[in-house]
Parts: C-alpha cells; structure tokens; sequence
C-alpha cells in the first residue's frame, strides 16, 4: 500500500513539474488578454452574418482561456448584441478546446506537434461547425447585426489600471475556476499511471477508430477543462492509447458535457444544438484518425519522458512552489466582492 501510495505521489510531483512553469506563462498571458481585449471589441468585430464572421469568431476563441461552461455567458452575449448562430456556435466550437494556458500545458505534456495541433482543429471545428448552422439552421434572426451594445458592460470606460485587473484575472479568477479540475485531472493520470499495465489500452482497445469511439462516448457527456484534460490523456497515451484516440478525448471533453448541450438547446433551438454536437463529433473523428495518419509517418513522438521539454530542475521546483501558492490562494480564499472581469 506504501509503494502505491508512493508511485502516485511520484507521478503526480513529475507531471505537475512538468507543467509548471508554462501554466504560470498562461495565466500571464491570460491576464493580458483579459485586459486588454474588451467585451465591446470583441462584440464589434464578431457581429454579423456571413464566412467572416465565423472565421474571426473561431480564431478569437482560440487562445481565450474559458471552459465549456464559462463560454456559455460570453457566447450568449455575442449573440444578444448581434452575433449570428454561425458565429455564436464558432466561438462555443473552439473556445473550450483549448485557449492559452492549456497550449502551454500540451506543449510541457504532449510535445511541440501536438500544441500544434490541437489549436488548429479547435479553429476548423469551430469554422465547421458555424457554417453548418449557417447553411441548415434558417431559424429567423433578430435583425440587430449592426446595433451596438449598449449594456454597462460595454459602455463604462475602464481605463485605469487594467495590468492589475489583468494579473488578478490570470493569477486568482482564471486559477479559482480551472484549479480544482485541474488538480483533480493530475490526480486522475496519477492513478491511470500507478493502476493500469503499460499497453493496457493497445492490447484491450487496439487501433483505428474503435478506441476513438471510446473515447468519444466517454468525453461527450462528462465535464472536464482544457487544461486539466491534458495530463489524462498523457497517461493514457504512456498506457497505450493512440495519439488520436487521446486528442478525441481533448475534444469532447472540454467541448461538450451535458449541461452546456442543454443550455445552447434552450437558448439557441434543437437544431443548433444537434448541428453542435455532430461538428463536434465529426471534427474529433476525422482529426483523430488523420493524427494517427501523420504521427507514425512524421516520426513523432508524444507524452513520453525524453520528450517532455527539458527546463532546469530548480526552475520546475520552483514554479510548482509558486503554482500551488497561487492556487491554494485562489481556492481556499474567499473573494470580498464579485469579481468584475
């Protein structure tokens, strides 16, 4: 039992290590984008109908750090103020996929291809996914493409002090909403590496898209973020699981739960909804499947240790010193108001 308790720990200590030090750059750069790219401009740019839109729309929702249930009241409120169903279902495509501190995170993890990657395919599947509400969805829209917003929240000038309204987003709000999943995430792969038999996944599930299917029932319908998915699926790829079995999981289980399906269902109609989940579903497949194509034909390499990016020792140690700081601080400290970000 001491030897299992053991192994745990170990893998946990190593794969937080690993992940350190680019997470805090995440938060960072979170912060600055928190600041700096407002609600009104984005609503600005991401209003009306047509290809643009959309493509602008997905491309925003890339980098941004917001989960599949926190994307839910940004994309509602690019809709209200004029975003199409096309563009509002881009931005709810590609936003949760990924965003910055969780490229950062896949790239300590799963390698520099795989950071690649996995952005790309949440910008297709959000361009998939809002031209097909665009081509099949003709519900009639509110004709209000070009009103301008006029809510407080786009209307106050907040011109003072937006590096300390950054940095507090990046390194309190941003860790309180994604720490305990993530946590949670590190403890799971601590277990999957402690528990399951290298090659378990290979010999049980094989190859092809059979053990992508798996993957894909298992991710539609339960919660996990960007960024606490990647340690998962890097155990389970050191267990055996294809490389696109894995990035299926990274994209239907930050893209989709239960919860989110049911509130675009409400807000945005049953066909929006069930074009969402089949772009999900279509987009996880085929990017899974042309994954395995490309990993064995490039050679590459992922989720194992010689490939993890090498920093200095002291350096990791240090940043997970400050990463469980900032954490335990956001999680166990009670904010005195309502955040305002």
């Amino acid at each position: 039992m001491a030897d299992f308790a053991k192994s745990i720990f170990i893998d946990f200590w190593a794969t937080i290590a690993e992940m350190s030090p680019y997470l805090l750059f995440g938060f960072f750069v979170a912060g600055i984008l928190s600041a700096f790219v407002s609600q009104r401009f984005v609503e600005t740019h991401l209003g009306g109908r047509g290809i643009w839109p959309i493509v602008k729309a997905s491309l925003f929702g890339v980098p941004l750090p917001l989960c599949s249930c926190s994307v839910i009241p940004v994309s509602m409120s690019l809709h209200r103020h004029g975003a199409s169903r096309g563009s509002t279902i881009a931005f709810l495509l590609s936003t949760p996929q990924t965003g910055i501190d969780s490229i950062f995170v896949t790239l300590s993890l799963l390698g520099p291809f795989f950071a690649v990657f996995r952005p790309i395919v949440a910008f297709a599947t959000g361009i998939v996914g809002g031209i097909l509400v665009d081509v099949f969805d003709k519900t009639a829209e509110d004709k209000n493409g070009s009103q301008k917003c006029t809510d407080q929240c786009c209307t106050a000038e907040k011109n003072n002090g937006k590096i300390i309204r950054g940095l507090k987003y990046g390194f309190v709000t941003l860790p309180r909403d994604i720490g305990k999943p993530m946590l949670a995430g590190l403890v799971v792969a601590a277990f999957i590496s402690a528990l399951v038999p290298d090659d378990f996944f290979a010999e049980k599930l094989g190859t092809g898209i059979f053990p992508m299917l798996v993957m894909m029932l298992l991710g539609i319908p339960i919660y996990v973020c960007a960024t606490a998915s990647v340690p998962i699926a890097a155990a389970l790829i050191l267990k055996g699981l294809t490389p696109g079995a894995a990035l299926v999981f990274l994209i239907t289980g930050p893209a989709t739960n239960a919860a989110s399906l049911i509130i675009i269902w409400k807000a945005l109609g049953s066909k929006t909804a069930v074009i969402y989940l089949v772009s999900v579903v279509v987009c996880a497949l085929a990017s899974g499947i042309l994954l395995d194509y490309i990993a064995p034909t490039l050679s590459i390499q992922v989720a194992t240790h010689s490939h993890r990016m090498l920093l200095p020792t002291a350096v990791k140690y240090a940043s997970v010193f400050v990463l469980l700081t900032v954490l335990s601080f956001a999680i166990f400290k009670k904010p005195a108001h309502p955040d305002t970000n």
